[in-house]
C-alpha cells in the first residue's frame, strides 16, 4: 500500500509540475476558515484564487465545509481553527497558515503589505499586529529591523527604509542613525515632498515612497484597513495582501493575519505574501537582522529609550527663561516628549528658546543669532 501511494504522489506531483510549469514540491500552506463576516465562501473563493495565480501552493483548508481541489481538516469554531493549526504546523504538514483574530504573545508583531494608489508601488508597512514591545519607542526600533526583514524575506535585496512622521518617531530616526553610524545597514529613503528627509509625510504613504514604512502597529493597522478597502465603503477589505506574517524571538512558525473584514482578492494576496517569506525563511533572516543589530548597539539603544528606565528622582531645581529675544529661527528633529527639556536645556546656557509646532512636528524657536550655538547644545545634549 504504501507503494502504491508513492507511486500516485510522483505521479500526482508530474501532474502539477506539468500544469504549473515548476517540478518543486509546492508549497503547504494552511488557510483557517471559519469567522469571516462575509461567510466562509470568501476564505474557499480566496483559496481557489490564489491556487489558480501560484500553482505552486498546495493550501490546505481548516475549518469550514471540505471544496474539491484542497486538503481539509475539520474544526467548528475559529478557536478550534486555531488549535487544529498549531496542531498541523507541529506535525510538518503546514510550514505557513493564514488566518484571523489569532493572539500572539508579546514581542510578536506582523508585518504587512499594501498596494499604495498613488503610483501602484507595493509597501511593506512596519508592523500591523501584535506587539512588538509593551514599550511604544522599543517597538518602534524593533519594527524598523523586522520590517527590513520581511522585506527581504519577500525578494528585496536592499530595502528602503522610511519613518511614518507620527509621534516619537525623531526618537527611532535618531536611535537609527546611531546603528547606521555603527554599521548596521539601514538604507533611508528621501520624502517626495520639497524638503525631503526620511520622514515620510502622508503624500509618500500613497505614493509608496519607501519600501518599508515604518510605525507603531495601531497606526500600522489602520494604514492596513484604509488601503484595502478605501474603494468599497471599508465592510469589505479588497486588495493587498493582508496583514502580513509573524515575526519575534523565539517563535518559529509563520502565521499571516487577514482581518474578519478581508475580502477573497486580500486573502490571496496574504497568502502568497505569507508562503513567500516562509519559503524564504523570514525567521531566520529576522535573526540575521537582530544580530546586526545588536553588533551596532541595539540593545543599549533599546534601554535608552524613554520609558525604559524608571524615572531619576527629581532635583526640583527650577530653570528661568533668560531675557525674551524675537525666535524666527526653528531647530526641527526633536521629540514632542522632549521638548519642553530641550526648551530648559537652552535655557540653562543662556540662550532664549520657545517650543512650538512645525508642518513636520514639534521645533524649538531661538533667534537668528543664536542658532549656530543651540544647535550645537542639543546636540551635544543627544536632543537632535
Amino acid at each position: 500500500m504504501a507503494d502504491k501511494k508513492q507511486i500516485a504522489d510522483l505521479f500526482l506531483g508530474l501532474a502539477d509540475g506539468l500544469e504549473g510549469g515548476s517540478f518543486a514540491g509546492r508549497f503547504p500552506i494552511g488557510l483557517t476558515v471559519p469567522g469571516s463576516e462575509h461567510g466562509e465562501g470568501e476564505l474557499i473563493l480566496a483559496a481557489e484564487l490564489a491556487a489558480k495565480n501560484n500553482p505552486d501552493l498546495d493550501i490546505v483548508l481548516i475549518g469550514g465545509q471540505p471544496a474539491a481541489g484542497f486538503k481539509h481538516f475539520p474544526a467548528d469554531t475559529l478557536e478550534d481553527a486555531h488549535k487544529e493549526m498549531e496542531r498541523l504546523f507541529k506535525e510538518g504538514t503546514i510550514k505557513a497558515c493564514v488566518t484571523m483574530h489569532y493572539n500572539f504573545p508579546l514581542g510578536v508583531s506582523t508585518v504587512g503589505k499594501v498596494v499604495t494608489p498613488g503610483r501602484g508601488r507595493e509597501m511593506i508597512i512596519a508592523t500591523t499586529t501584535g506587539t512588538t514591545d509593551a514599550n511604544r519607542y522599543k517597538a518602534m526600533l524593533l519594527n524598523a529591523v523586522g520590517g527590513i526583514a520581511v522585506a527581504k524575506a519577500s525578494g528585496i535585496q536592499e530595502p528602503t527604509v522610511g519613518l511614518l512622521n507620527i509621534d516619537g518617531i525623531a526618537v527611532i530616526e535618531k536611535a537609527l542613525n546611531k546603528l547606521k553610524e555603527k554599521g548596521y545597514n539601514v538604507r533611508y529613503t528621501e520624502s517626495n515632498r520639497a524638503d525631503g528627509g526620511v520622514r515620510m509625510r502622508g503624500n509618500d504613504l500613497l505614493q509608496g515612497t519607501p519600501d518599508v514604512m515604518v510605525c507603531d502597529t495601531l497606526t500600522g493597522n489602520l494604514l492596513i484597513k484604509l488601503f484595502s478597502s478605501f474603494v468599497t465603503g471599508g465592510s469589505y477589505e479588497g486588495s493587498g495582501f493582508g496583514y502580513g506574517p509573524c515575526i519575534g524571538t523565539g517563535y518559529d512558525d509563520v502565521v499571516g493575519i487577514i482581518s474578519r473584514a478581508s475580502g477573497a482578492p486580500a486573502i490571496a494576496g496574504a497568502l502568497k505574501f505569507v508562503a513567500e517569506c516562509a519559503r524564504r525563511n523570514v525567521h531566520g533572516i529576522y535573526a540575521e537582522e537582530l544580530k546586526a543589530a545588536k553588533k551596532a548597539g541595539l540593545t543599549e539603544l533599546l534601554e535608552d529609550m524613554p520609558g525604559a528606565k524608571p524615572p531619576a528622582a527629581s532635583q526640583n531645581t527650577e530653570v528661568t527663561a533668560p531675557a525674551k529675544k524675537t525666535v524666527d529661527a526653528g531647530i526641527p528633529g526633536i521629540d514632542v516628549i522632549e521638548i519642553e527639556d530641550a526648551c530648559k536645556a537652552l535655557w540653562k546656557e543662556g540662550i532664549y528658546a520657545e517650543t512650538g509646532m512645525g508642518c513636520t512636528g514639534p521645533v524649538i524657536m531661538v533667534s537668528g543669532e543664536d542658532i549656530v550655538k543651540a544647535k550645537d547644545i542639543l546636540h551635544k545634549a543627544d536632543y537632535i
